[in-house]
């Protein structure tokens, strides 16, 4: 493990050590996926730099629109067709491949990654853009939901058909849409001409390039508090995603509802309050850091293995950070404000 300081310059996680020239870092945020996007790139003038970050902003939203869990959208459409028993002709290609995906990481995950709860999501009070409030939904609310078993492998894709064998799957992609969103925006700079940038979506990122003569340098936001965790360098291309029980929650009576729901069980995942995972590909890190928080202390050695990921930083209920052997080369933290660190087996 490395120590340095560092400081926070934005209030997400895309940070620089040092501000670098105005003139080199072209920087951005706009609203979108339910969170603060950011855009930073290096070596692109002004002019041109705001039109590039208009259309990263237009392609967002779009993916955004068409993603959306209860909004109308191809994905409510679907999720209705679904219910009703209809196969469905999906037109668009992004969700075609994100169903596909999903597939996979789900049986890469042993199901701990599912996407088809969408029913438990919105009885827990999530498909909503507020953070619910009021009495959490009851234990034989979520058994009956949970009885019900749907999943990735009910899923039928035949060319651009979708059809589910069991009428309970209700798609959310709330796990994994951050991720391919970065992904296909990153392809998207690069179709651009830009071979240097970051985009942050609310703690989903990937990076790609250098900023100027100096690596990406990004932060890990402090699950119990305010500022940074760790610090992270990155060259070339790579995504950082970091799940957390701090961005969508409820609270009732003192306790704390993570958002991220187990599949097994219906209930919140409560024993690590924050996950983070790097891996070139954005969406299985997004789908990756979703089934290990879900996996816990006991089960996310044996998800990551299968899942291919090999850099792994857990944080605890207690704030005790895990960290694999690849990963405890990569991070940074304060000399002063270290937390308790336990290396875990090689992945």
């Amino acid at each position: 493990m490395k120590f340095r300081v560092f400081i926070l310059l934005l209030s997400f996680l895309t940070v620089s050590c040092t501000p670098p020239p105005a003139k080199d870092v072209y920087k951005q945020q706009f609203y979108v996926f339910g969170t603060v996007v950011g855009l930073s790139l290096w070596g692109v003038p002004q002019p041109q730099a705001d039109e590039i970050a208009n259309q990263i902003a237009t392609e967002l939203q779009s993916m955004h629109n068409r993603w959306h869990a209860w909004h109308p959208s191809p994905v409510v459409d679907l999720n209705q067709a679904i219910t009703q028993g209809k196969p469905t002709t999906v037109t668009d290609t992004s969700l075609i491949e994100l169903l596909k995906l999903s597939q996979q990481f789900y049986k890469q995950s042993d199901g701990l990654f599912n996407p088809t709860i969408g029913h438990l999501i919105e009885l827990w009070g999530f498909h909503q853009d507020e953070l619910p409030v009021g009495t959490p939904p009851s234990a034989e609310q979520i058994k009956q939901l949970v009885e019900l078993k749907p999943s990735m492998d009910d899923i039928i894709i035949e060319n651009n058909v979708v059809s589910s064998k069991n009428p309970a799957v209700r798609f959310d992609f709330g796990g994994v849409a951050k991720g391919y969103a970065v992904d296909l925006a990153i392809e998207k700079l690069k179709q651009l001409g830009v071979n240097h940038a970051i985009i942050n979506a609310g703690g989903n990122l990937k990076a790609m390039g250098r900023r100027g003569k100096e690596a990406w340098q990004i932060g890990i936001r402090q699950p119990r508090g305010e500022g940074v965790l760790a610090a992270i360098q990155i060259e070339g291309e790579e995504s950082v995603m970091t799940s957390g029980n701090y961005e969508r929650y409820r609270e009732y009576e003192g306790l704390h509802y993570s958002h991220i729901l187990d599949p097994r069980t219906g209930n919140s995942a409560q024993q690590l309050i924050s996950v983070t995972v790097i891996h070139q590909n954005g969406a299985l890190a997004d789908a990756a850091s979703t089934a290990l928080t879900i996996a816990g202390l006991e089960g996310w050695h044996k998800i990551a293995l299968q899942m291919g990921i090999k850099q792994v930083m857990l944080v605890d209920s207690e704030g005790t950070v895990y960290l694999s052997p690849a990963m405890a080369e990569r991070v940074e933290f304060q000399p002063r404000k270290e937390p308790k660190i336990k290396l875990t087996l090689p992945l």
